[in-house]
């Protein structure tokens, strides 16, 4: 969880951003929600909780071949994965984030990477979402296995967490069992595509948007009063 600072007496907001951290979209989803609470900052505080989504919970242990995998998923040819990937690329380059595809070769499993990522809300405010930035910089800039758990560790430690308790929850299955469950919960709300921005559990702005669109919107439902919300939901 992490908060945008803000001073006085203003609107606080609960946004749950379900993601995937193969998920280039989600990158730019990201960036584009981070931009549009830097323009927000005073009208508003959100609390940011960064909720699991696996795009392929069956890639192997050893990863799949970037390119092919697309190809075969969506139909494109080389010419229109290069297409797709350049403006994937100008979108990211738009927000200050660095889509690399030659680095990038590989796709890799992310239940660890969830995993790690449950746990590091766990260990105080600012680590999970700072944790989520540094493992999409590790996969789509720099090309790094983000299923390894050494790895996993080390970037754990850069971003100021514990990197030998990092460590230890990726030996084990610790925090399993919660990404399953948070993944069924969204699966349930509807939620078959990611990034999925969730705002006080009852607002969805899906896809990469723009900062504007996500400025607009964040504006408008700071304005509107909470109701109850009821059912059990994962922090």
């Amino acid at each position: 969880m992490s908060s945008i600072e803000s001073q006085g007496v203003v609107p606080r907001l609960r946004i749950d951003f379900v993601s995937d951290v193969v998920c280039p979209w989600c990158a730019i989803g990201l960036m584009s929600l981070s931009e549009a609470l830097r323009r927000l900052k005073g009208e508003m505080v959100a609390d940011i909780h960064v909720q699991p989504f696996e795009l392929d919970p069956s890639t192997p242990a050893e990863g799949v071949d970037v390119a092919e995998n697309l190809k075969r998923k969506y139909g494109m040819d080389d010419a229109q994965l290069a297409e797709n990937q350049e403006r994937i690329r100008q979108r990211g380059a738009e927000l200050g984030f660095v889509f690399d595809f030659n680095a990038r070769s590989r796709s890799w499993n992310t239940l660890s990477a969830h995993r790690l990522l449950h746990w590091a809300d766990t260990q105080g405010p600012g680590l999970q979402l700072a944790l989520k930035g540094a493992l999409l910089v590790a996969h789509f800039s720099q090309g790094r296995n983000i299923s390894d758990p050494a790895i996993l560790a080390e970037i754990a430690g850069s971003v100021g967490l514990d990197a030998v308790k990092a460590r230890e929850v990726l030996d084990s299955d610790a925090y399993a069992d919660d990404v399953r469950a948070a993944e069924r919960f969204f699966q349930k709300l509807g939620i078959s595509s990611v990034p999925a921005v969730i705002v006080e559990r009852r607002h969805l702005i899906s896809g990469g948007q723009p900062p504007e669109v996500f400025e607009q919107a964040l504006r408008q439902i700071a304005r509107e009063p909470k109701p109850a919300v009821n059912g059990e939901a994962p922090e």
